[in-house]
Parts: C-alpha cells; sequence; structure tokens
C-alpha cells in the first residue's frame, strides 16, 4: 500500500523550460556579482569552499570560483554547490517578485487530494532545497511548500543510483514498496524500482516514454 509520494520537479510537476529559460539565465546573469559581494557570508564561503574542491581550485581564487560555477551552469551540472548558490539568487528573484514558481496545471488539486487522503507527499530533485522551496513556496497557484513533509536534494545521494531511495526510504521511514517515486526520467525510475520503490513515468510534452514503466501524462493519470 502506498503511504508516500515522492516527486521529482523538472519535467515533472514543473515545465523543463521554466528551469532553463528563466531560472537558469538569471542566475548565471548575477552569478559573478552575487559571489563577489556576498563573500563574507557563511552560506556563501561553505559553497565556494566546494566549489574548490570540486573543480580543484585554491579556497581564495574567487575568480577561478565564478569561472567554474558560470561553466556548470552552461554544461548542466548537477553540483552541490552551484545548486546551493543559485538557490541563494533565486530567493531574491521570488521575493521581488521577477518571477514565479512554475508547476503544472493539475498539480496543486493532485497534491491537496493527495494530502487529504493521507498520503505524505515530498520532493526530491538535483535543485537544492532551498530551491525546491522557493519553487513551491512562490509557485503560480501559490504557496504549496506547506504541503509537502520533506525535500531531498543531492546531499542524500544522486537520483540516478540505487543508493538515494534507500536514504529517502529510510529518512521517510517506509518500505521502498511503500513509496510512489514520479519522474519524467528513465534512470532516476530505474535506480528508486531497484530500491523496492513504486514508479510512475510522467510523459510531459518532450519527453521520451520509458517501455516498461507505468507513465501517466499529468497527475491525475497516477495510480496510487
Amino acid at each position: 500500500m502506498i503511504k508516500a509520494v515522492v516527486m521529482d520537479v523538472e519535467g515533472t510537476t514543473t515545465d523543463i523550460a521554466f528551469v532553463h529559460k528563466v531560472l537558469f539565465p538569471y542566475a548565471r546573469a548575477r552569478m559573478a556579482d552575487y559571489v563577489r559581494s556576498h563573500l563574507g557570508e557563511a552560506q556563501v564561503a561553505e559553497a565556494l569552499a566546494a566549489v574548490s574542491e570540486e573543480a580543484g581550485l585554491a579556497v581564495d581564487d574567487t575568480e577561478g570560483q565564478i569561472d567554474a560555477l558560470i561553466r556548470w551552469i552552461d554544461e548542466d551540472r548537477k553540483v552541490t554547490p552551484l545548486k546551493a548558490l543559485q538557490g541563494l539568487i533565486w530567493q531574491h528573484g521570488y521575493q521581488n517578485g521577477d518571477f514565479t514558481g512554475h508547476v503544472y496545471p493539475e498539480v496543486p488539486a493532485a497534491l491537496n487530494a493527495w494530502q487529504q487522503q493521507g498520503l505524505r507527499l515530498a520532493v526530491y530533485s538535483s535543485g537544492s532545497v532551498a530551491a525546491q522551496k522557493l519553487l513551491f513556496g512562490y509557485s503560480d497557484a501559490g504557496d504549496l511548500q506547506g504541503l509537502f513533509e520533506a525535500n531531498f536534494d543531492t546531499r542524500i545521494g544522486h537520483k540516478r543510483e540505487e543508493a538515494s531511495y534507500h536514504n529517502i526510504a529510510k529518512a521517510l521511514g517506509l518500505p521502498g514498496e511503500a513509496i510512489l517515486f514520479l519522474s519524467d526520467i528513465k534512470e532516476e525510475l530505474a535506480a528508486a524500482r531497484a530500491a523496492g520503490f513504486a514508479v510512475c513515468q510522467l510523459v510531459r510534452p518532450g519527453t521520451v516514454a520509458a517501455e516498461g514503466y507505468p507513465q501517466a501524462h499529468h497527475f491525475q493519470e497516477v495510480t496510487l
């Protein structure tokens, strides 16, 4: 029996175009100035230290760190310190009303219905937990973040690795078979299934359907 639904964001709850055409360019255009003007802040310093470790740079090589961050954005790298800094920049954008977080039209009603049925809801994305909370907290449909019990990012493990889903199940205190994972990516579904999760692929416009997996074109088609 399914007791929790864990969902991806990009391509699942949210149009990929919003991430790639709104969020990424917004952070890229502001990354250099943001890093230079917030060097003394603990969150930024911690992220930059991790950038240096990942890129093989000196810890005080600010310009090298900026270059690496912008290169990773262009390469769409799933690097934890990059995601942390993007989240900080996006926070200003959301709070200033520069944009709202896109969710597909049927998503809010489905989330509310699932919660009312007693299902526990969580998010698992390569985007940082902070970025997830901002997107759902400042969504097109208002504040949806309160519907989620938990948010997970790559700090719990990478999304194409089976161990990550074991870690999520442990964090939720549930066996894998009690959790349904929703994603548009075949490799993520495969990793979750290997960990014992029930899975469903969201086949949104532009998504390549994966053979051998349950599929839904929108949340109302998801079978619990």
